[in-house]
Parts: C-alpha cells; structure tokens; sequence
C-alpha cells in the first residue's frame, strides 16, 4: 500500500509540473517560443520532456526559449541525481554505490578543459519527427510568437489561484483502492485518457460525436486557462460559451480530466480515429467497438509530430488490451492460455517492428494487426452476463479494470479551480456516464460504491465537509445484499482479486477494495478522534457515519452482521482515542514536573478533567447516537487510565505533605466529575451498582480522611496543652472596663481559630467524619477551659460555718467550757481556708463569670462559623457519590448541638460560681453582721433592717463588674444565700437565739424588707422569681407563731410516722422547740430527746 501511495504521489507531482508548464509556456511570461523541428504548436510537444529550470531561466532573463534545447537538457539530467542549489556547498550525491566502488584515487583529477561554445544538434532519437525533412535554416527561423499561441493573461493572482487549487496529498496519502497493480505498467494517466476514449465512443453511440476543425481549434481558448482568468469575477461572460448537449459535455469532461493530459490534438485525432472506424460496419454502435484496436488500425504514426509520443501512445493501447482481454477478462479462457501467449506474441512483433526500416515497419506492424484483430474480436465477443454473441464488445469489464476506467470518469465530477465542489454539471456527467456502464460492465451497485470512493477520497484531499454528506448519502444507497437480485449477488462475489497486505496475500471482494480503504482511513481518524479533531468535531458526525456504514456493509458481506454490533466499533474507538490522549498528556505533564514545581499527578489530574469535560461536551453527544452508553464508556476508561497512575501515590501517602495536599483535590474532583458523566447517563439511583461492578473507586476521601484525623489529633494535643497554661497563667483582672472577661479565653479562641481556619483551608477531600472529630476535640478543648476556671473554687462547706451544737432553752449559764473547745475548733479550721478564700474576691469571681459568659457567647459564633463555612465547602465540592451522607445531614439538622456539652459545662460553671458568690458573700464577707449577730439575744434588738447597707453595697460592687446578661443570675445567687443565712439563724443560731411567739410578726417584716430590697421597685430581680424563692422560708417563719403544745403535739406526731399538719419535718420542728423561750418545750426536749441545757 506505501508503494502504490509513493507512485499516486508522484503521478500528482508530474500533473501539477504539467500545468505549471502550459501555464508558462501558453502565457505571455515568454516572449518568443522556438518549437522543435516538426512540431507545429505546443499540443505536439510531450512537456514532460521539457526542463523545467531551462524554462525558468529564460523567463527570468527574458531570453527566447528553444524548446528543442529544453528538450536535450531535460534528458541530459537523467544521467545524474537530483540535486539542490539551496545545500552547502560541500554535500555532494554519488551515482555509484560507494561499498563496491573501492578506495578513492589517490592522486588528483586532472584539470578540466575550457567549453567552447557550439551548435546544439536536436538529438532525434530523443525528439524525431515524421514529417519530410526540411531546410535546417528554415526550421531555425519557424519561430513561435505570442500571437500564435493562444492570448492568455498573466496575472499572479491567476498562477496564485491555480496553486492553491491543488491541494497536496496530505490525509490522503494512506488512502489507495485495495486493488493490484496492472502487471504491464499502466499508470492513473493511461486510465484517464483511455476513460475519455470510452467518453468519446458512446458520445459518438448517442450522436454527440463533432470533430473540431484545426482553425476552431487555433480560435478557441483554453478552458482551464478561461476559467483561470475568469474565476476572480463571475459576472464576467465567456466570448466562447460552452456547446450544448453531448458535445458540450464532453468537452467540460475532457477539461476537467486534466486537459493538459489529452490535447486537443490528440482528442482531434481520438473522435476521427472512432468515426473511421465506423466505416463499412452497418449496424455497428461506436460503443460495441474495441476502441483501442480500431485506434490502433485508424491513427497512423504520421500523425504524430514526435515519435515518443506515438509510441507511448501506441503502448497504452496495446496495455489496454492486454490488461481487458488477457490479464483481466471478463470471460476465462478455456485453451489454457494458448491465445495469451498467441496475443503478446503479437505485442511484441508490433513494439519491435519500430526497430526495422519505415517501410517494413509500417508493413509489420499492419500484418500484426490484422492477426491481432482475429484474436482480440474472437476474445471480446464471448457472451457474458446473459447478452448474445456480438452484441457487447467485452474488452474493458473485466475486474478491476472496469472498476478502474470507472473510477477515472468518475473524477469529471469536480470543478477544476475548486477540487472540493461539484460541477455545476454533475448531474449531466452522470446521466452520461450511465452510457458506459455496458461497456464496462458497471451496475448501480458498483456505481455508488465507486462514486462514494471518489466523493471521499477527494474529501480526504480538500477537506471539503460537504463532500461527506454526498458520501453518506450514496452509501446509503448501495443495497443490502437481500435488497440485490439473485444475478447482481452473483456477479459481485465475483468481483475479486488476489494483493498483497501485511499478513502476505489474500483475496478481497469487491466491496473490500473499495470500502476497507475507506474505512482504515476513518478508522485511524476515529481512533485518535482527539489528535485529529482538536479544533473541533464540525466532521466528526459525518465521518463516524461513514464508518459505521461501512462497517454494516463490510461485515454483512462478510456474514458478520449478528456476531459484531455498532457499539463494539463505538468502544474501539473510545478506548484507542483516550489511550492516546491520555498518554499524551502523560508525557506532557512528565516535561512539566521537570521544569516546574508542580506534582505530576496534579498536572495530570487537571488535564484529564479537561480532556474528559472536552470529551464530554463536544464528542459525546456525537458517539451516543450510535451507542447510548458512549459517554460512560469515555468516562470509566480515563478513570481507570489516572487510577493506575494515582494508585502508588495513594498508598505511600502517611501525612498531609504539600504533594498530598496538591495532588488529593485534584484527583477527588476528576473522579467526581467522572461519577457525574456517569450518573447523567445511568441515573443516581443506578450509579451505585455501576460502581460496584466496573470502577474502582479511588478511596481518596477516606485516605484523606485518615491523614485529616490524625493532623486533628495533633492539633487537639497542642491547644489542650496550650489552654491548660493559659488557664494556670490568668489571674482574673479585667482586660478593661468595656471588657470585663480575662485574658485567657481571649487567647483560646484566637488558636482555637486558627486551627478551625487551617482545617477549611486544607484543600483536601473530607467528610462530615472528620467534622464530628474536630468538634469533639474542640468541645473537650472547651471542657478542660471550664474546669481550670472553677477549679480553684473552694467548697461551699469551707464557707459555711459548722453547725452549733443542739441545746435546749435554760436561763442558767453552762457548758461554758464544751462551747469555748467548739469555737477552737472552728477556729483552727478557718484559718487553713482563710488565705485561699480571701484570694477569691468578689470582683474577680465575676470576672470568672464573665468570661464564661464570653466563651460560650463565642461559642456560638464559632458553631455557626463552623457550619457556614462547611456547608459552602460541600456546595463548591458537591459529592455525586454521596451527596449528602447521614452524618452530614445530622450534622446539619444539629447545627446547634455540636458543642452542647461544653455548653451544659459552661452554664453548670456559671451556676457554680453565682452560688458560690452567694455563699462566699453572706457566709464569709457578712459572717460577722449577718450569721453572728442577726437576731442575737433579742429580735427586736438586731433586726435585718440594719444590714441593708451592707447589702447594697455588695450589689452596687457584683453590678459595676458583671456582664449585664449575667447580673440576674449573680443576684439570684446572693438572694437564695442570705435566704439560706436566715434560715440558718432561725434553725442553728446557737445558744444566743431564743425566740419568742411575738418574734414571729418581727421575723415577718425582715423577710418582706428583704424581698422588696432584691425586687428595688422593678429594678432589680423579677418578682415571681423572688416570691418563689421566699416562699420556702415563710413555712418555717410562721412556725415561730404557734403554741409550744401545738408543736409539740405536731412533732410527736411525725416522730410516730404520722404527717405535720404545718408541712414540717422533725428536724425542723425540733429545731423551733430547741430556740423556743419556754420550759414546757424544754422539758419535752429533755425528755424525749436528751438535748443538753444551753448556756444563757
């Protein structure tokens, strides 16, 4: 196949040197143009002979052009190699092989001898003419000027147009019919003028058959060259319309064949040599002639101005029949080749009889041709395909020749200046060619195979899209084998050949050679449909048709329509494309982790997701027309390509290293968008069983996940340590009067923010998991803060002074020394507290509180924080495989509770601390006025009025440093203590309290100055709050009110397991009896209770 392109290329090569030549020597770039002896215009000059650098030179210096001397150098430089001018001078060629040719002289070459200019003799056995010989003189004189060539115009818009109308064979290249060579040589130029010969004929069958005369000839100007001068301006009118009819249409087909190729001599010579032959055969159409026989017999070599051209002439025909009727025929033979050898016999005589005399030559080659014309007829009149002896001339339908011829014509379909568009008389050159299809035994099923050959292979040079549509549309129109008769089925599989492949030599049917080109060519486009359409898939949807149409047909002539479906091709196509895509970037991002800093991987990821995003936007939807599922195919296949590249780095990733954080994003994106190709074809709700069954997850964000959590930990470890100092380091000032909170929660939520920033900056794949994590760790961040806070606390039995010991009521003083020994030990107890307790001033025990209030205010911002910034991180980093988890939602839904621990911790710490303030306040900075003398000796000698003041100024100290928020619950706590002292004093006064039943209206009016000293007219605690806490005490107050008979009559009562009807306990009860002024009680307390005698 690389063979049969190199000779394609070259034969394109020698057409454009053609026209590039007629074009110079036609034009007025040459002022004088001195023809060789014998020829009488350019038509009889064979310009493949001509040189072109000695046309060039004499156009550029304006020197006269002796075509003869054109002619001689031309040949001359056969002897020698090509070579360039453009080179350093000291690269030289050698035309012998150099291993055989031995060592090199040893001595130098002698020196060369000065050239004396002399006449240049025209070497005849290079260029002879045939006609009578002529004065030398005379021959040198006949000058060729522009006036008698034709008048062309010179404009370089025009040579500009005509290079750019030939388009090299690029794409086209590996595109070639799967057919042999012909064994005798015939090139694609032969084809062509023998396909116009056929033209001619069944023109000439249909009346359409007018031999110009030579003055028309001289007249009419070139229509390639016309068209060059008139394409720039198509309103321009032509001074020679086009002929109609047959006649017209043939001279558009002879134009568009290449003109240069068939002169106008030669087509002179053509239509005569045809309608000679018609001579004496009555009945006989020009089609059922043997054309190149009867042009054999009918053109004689005088007609030609140079021998070359006459032979070369005179070969193609005799090739031509030798390939229709010998090596080709439509009918086998049945002697064993006796005629073949009978038949090139006479080929022979015929090429040698131009070795003898003219005379016997000329008698040689008549008698050769009279056998021959024996044989050839004997040969082409054989029935074939049904038809009757005689009535078809079977000399060009044999397989591939016909195949061949049919193709050339086919060629006349596009516009000579535009080889991407049709003709505007395509549908005539097609109606026409209808006429040859006998001749070269075509059907409408080889007609569209061939025609959608054409149509694509001149796609393939010119790139024209629109050229694909015609091919798709004839494609269409080739019947499937049960559409064709039984005949047509038949001859096709009879349509085969024998060539050469990689895999040696095989048979390929008709259809194989025809269509398997094509398809390898689309084949090799589609399989790298990335490479090869990167600019843009405007012919991808064309191309992939043609594919696939191609395919159905060859694999139903092949029998393998049922094994082998259309998305098997689809996902050869995807799976080739992606693989060498994605090793191109491979090696891309490879060049570019060397030169720069970022990761391989990183690179690659990102590529990928391009090239998948491409993939998916722009080809997709092409490849899904044929196979629904291509897009996931695409997908799983570039997933799996950067997973076998991921993989390694995945399973050495130990900790959060800059590569990790760089290379994890970017693979946990791709596989995202992987899963969402995939889920826009499946659906979510079948993505997980796809999953399952064909990929193989990646796993990053649980591998990122594990490396998350462990960066936490170490986290979590440093700031608990760091809290724990700060907290020991506080020494509960104020940072200022506006901020009355201490320093340290200050200096917690500035790292603990730091480190809630770090974990939304890492840009890694994470889930809810790893949230819930830095939460707790967080919340019990929280926790140990709250515990140094209130640690420090003394216990509220240290405050409290211990209860006196229970005496009963007796004027006389005693016991004096039991009660001394008790205030002892009281003594030694209070001065191994007194220090630490003295340390916790009221002021900075609000500072405490305040700062408490200040951490879980922040609490809550941090929470809704925390949140906020993770519902935008999953927003930007949406999950198809799990777009919102359990956890996630639970998280969510809970927004609130994520630190409710420390939060219950913190409110628990805050209570604490208000009722220890309470205590610390009545208990311990009021012991002396409050617990001590409230009440001694008399009621009405040491009433609670007289501690108002003091009271008050503890209020007016806790309100100048406590959070207003707070203020309530720091007073409540002061409330419910001095409600506890005065239940203290009543229940466990001591020795030093009696009472009396008239202390109890007295006792009455304290706690109602009390009550009303908390509320300050609305200013200060909420009524019901304080009534609710006064409520417990009035029970006991009343009971000062009663008889002593009734209580004790109540309190034997509930010692015998009965109820108070006061509401009373015993303790209580007793402890009434025990302060009561009276000997009955003390009598009955004696007795029942062996309580001692107090001292008065």
């Amino acid at each position: 196949m690389e063979e049969d392109n190199i000779i394609e290329l070259l034969q394109r090569y020698r057409r454009d040197r053609r026209v590039l030549l007629s074009y110079i020597l036609s034009g007025s770039l040459i002022k004088k143009v001195v023809l060789p002896p014998g020829a009488i215009s350019l038509d009889d000059i064979d310009i493949d002979q001509v040189s072109v650098d000695y046309v060039l030179s004499c156009t550029k210096k304006g020197e006269t052009l002796d075509l003869s001397e054109a002619i001689r150098l031309y040949h001359d430089s056969l002897d020698y190699p090509a070579t360039s001018n453009a080179g350093p001078e000291k690269d030289f060629f050698l035309v012998t092989n150099p291993e055989s040719s031995g060592s090199p002289p040893s001595r130098a070459p002698p020196p060369a001898p000065v050239a004396t200019p002399s006449q240049i003799v025209t070497n005849l056995s290079r260029s002879e003419s045939f006609e009578p010989p002529q004065d030398q003189d005379q021959d040198q004189d006949h000058e060729l000027t522009v006036d008698d060539i034709e008048d062309f115009e010179d404009e370089e818009e025009e040579v500009g147009s005509l290079r750019g109308s030939r388009q090299q064979l690029t794409d086209a290249a590996d595109l070639s019919l799967r057919l042999p060579l012909f064994s005798t040589g015939i090139n694609d130029d032969d084809l062509r003028e023998t396909a116009y010969e056929i033209l001619v004929a069944s023109a000439g069958a249909s009346g359409g058959l007018i031999v110009p005369s030579k003055e028309k000839k001289k007249v009419r100007k070139s229509t390639l060259m016309r068209k060059l001068r008139h394409s720039k301006n198509e309103d321009v009118t032509s001074t020679t319309p086009r002929a109609t009819g047959l006649v017209g249409l043939l001279e558009t087909m002879r134009a568009q064949l290449e003109e240069c190729f068939i002169s106008e001599s030669m087509d002179i010579r053509t239509r005569q040599g045809l309608l000679n032959a018609l001579v004496g055969k009555v009945g006989k159409r020009m089609d059922h002639l043997l054309i190149p026989l009867e042009l054999l017999c009918c053109i004689s070599r005088t007609e030609f101005s140079d021998k070359k051209a006459f032979l070369r002439w005179q070969k193609r025909q005799l090739n031509i029949l030798e390939e229709g009727l010998i090596n080709h025929p439509v009918v086998g033979f049945t002697e064993s080749g006796r005629k073949g050898n009978e038949f090139r016999n006479l080929l022979r005589k015929i090429e040698e009889a131009e070795l003898l005399q003219p005379a016997a030559a000329e008698v040689q080659r008549v008698e050769c041709l009279r056998s021959l014309r024996g044989i050839t007829t004997s040969l082409a009149e054989r029935p074939a395909r049904g038809d009757l002896t005689g009535e078809v001339c079977h000399w060009a339908d044999g397989y591939p020749l016909n195949v061949r011829l049919y193709e050339k014509m086919l060629s006349s379909v596009f516009d000579i200046l535009d080889e991407g568009k049709l003709t505007e008389e395509v549908e005539e050159i097609l109606e026409f060619l209808k006429s040859t299809w006998r001749t070269l035994g075509i059907t409408e099923t080889i007609h569209e195979t061939c025609y959608a050959w054409v149509l694509f292979r001149q796609f393939a040079i010119t790139g024209e899209q629109k050229l694909l549509q015609f091919v798709i549309q004839h494609l269409r129109k080739i019947p499937l084998k049960e559409q064709r008769g039984p005949q047509e089925r038949l001859h096709l599989k009879s349509l085969c050949c024998s060539i050469e492949s990689e895999n040696g030599w095989g048979d390929l049917t008709f259809f194989n050679s025809f269509l398997l080109p094509i398809k390898k060519w689309v084949d090799k486009k589609l399989s790298d449909y990335h490479l090869h359409f990167s600019e843009g898939a405007s012919t991808m949807a064309e191309i992939l048709t043609v594919a696939m149409l191609t395919r159905r047909i060859l694999l139903e002539e092949n029998e393998q329509v049922t094994d082998l479906l259309d998305q098997d091709q689809i996902e050869t196509y995807l799976s080739s494309s992606i693989k060498t895509a994605f090793a191109r970037i491979t090696h891309a991002a490879e060049v570019r982790a060397d030169t720069g800093h970022e990761h391989v991987l990183a690179y690659l990821g990102e590529e990928s997701k391009k090239l998948l995003k491409k993939d998916s936007t722009i080809f997709m939807p092409i490849f899904t027309k044929w196979y629904s599922k291509a897009a996931v195919i695409s997908a799983s296949l570039l997933h799996k390509f950067y997973g076998n590249k991921l993989k390694p780095f995945l399973d050495r990733a130990e900790h959060l290293t800059e590569d990790v954080v760089t290379v994890f994003p970017v693979a946990e994106s791709l596989e995202q968008y992987v899963l969402s190709v995939i889920s826009s074809s499946f659906g979510e709700d079948q993505l997980d069983d796809y999953c399952r069954k064909n990929l193989s997850l990646y796993q990053v964000e649980k591998i990122s996940g594990t490396l998350v959590l462990r960066w936490i930990n170490l986290q979590l470890d440093r700031i608990v340590g760091w809290v724990k100092r700060s907290v020991q380091q506080e020494d509960w000032e104020p940072i200022s009067p506006q901020q009355r909170h201490g320093s340290s929660i200050v200096e917690v939520y500035r790292i603990i923010e730091e480190t809630v920033d770090q974990f939304f900056a890492l840009n890694v794949p994470m889930g809810v998991g790893e949230l819930n994590s830095l939460c707790r760790g967080l919340d019990n961040t929280f926790l140990v803060y709250t515990q140094g806070v209130i640690e420090k606390l003394v216990n509220k039995e240290d405050l409290i002074p211990p209860e006196p010991i229970l005496t009963r009521y007796k004027k006389e003083s005693g016991i004096k020394a039991f009660v001394k020994k008790e205030v002892a030990e009281i003594r030694v107890v209070e001065d191994k507290k007194s220090s630490q307790i003295s340390s916790l001033t009221t002021a900075k025990l609000c500072v405490r509180l305040n700062t408490l209030h200040y951490a879980i205010t922040q609490l809550n911002k941090l929470e809704d924080s925390i949140y906020d910034r993770w519902t935008r991180k999953k927003q930007e980093n949406f999950s198809i495989r799990h777009p919102m988890s359990d956890k996630s939602r639970s998280f969510n839904s809970n927004q609130k509770n994520a630190f409710e621990r420390s939060r219950k911790e913190i409110n628990a710490a805050i209570d604490k601390i208000c009722e220890f303030s309470g205590t610390k306040v009545i208990f311990w900075d009021l012991r002396e006025p409050y617990i001590s003398n409230l009440y001694k000796n008399s009621v009405s000698q040491a009433r609670l009025e007289a501690l108002i003041d003091a009271f008050d100024s503890v209020l007016n100290q806790l309100c100048d440093v406590i959070f207003e928020p707070l203020r309530d619950r720091v007073v409540t706590g002061l409330l419910q203590a001095s409600l506890d002292g005065l239940l203290r004093v009543i229940l466990d006064g001591g020795p030093s309290r009696v009472f009396f039943l008239s202390d109890a209206k007295l006792i009455e009016d304290d706690l109602e100055i009390l009550k009303e000293f908390f509320i300050s007219g609305g200013d200060g605690l909420p009524r019901g709050t304080v009534e609710n806490l006064v409520a417990r005490i009035r029970p006991v107050i009343s009971l000062l009110g009663y008889e002593t008979r009734v209580l004790i009559d109540d309190l034997r009562d509930v010692t015998q397991g009965g109820r108070s009807k006061f509401g009373a306990d015993t303790k209580t009860l007793l402890r009434i009896l025990c302060h009561r002024s009276d000997s009955e009680a003390s009598q009955f307390l004696k007795k029942q209770f062996k309580i001692p005698k107090s001292s008065s």
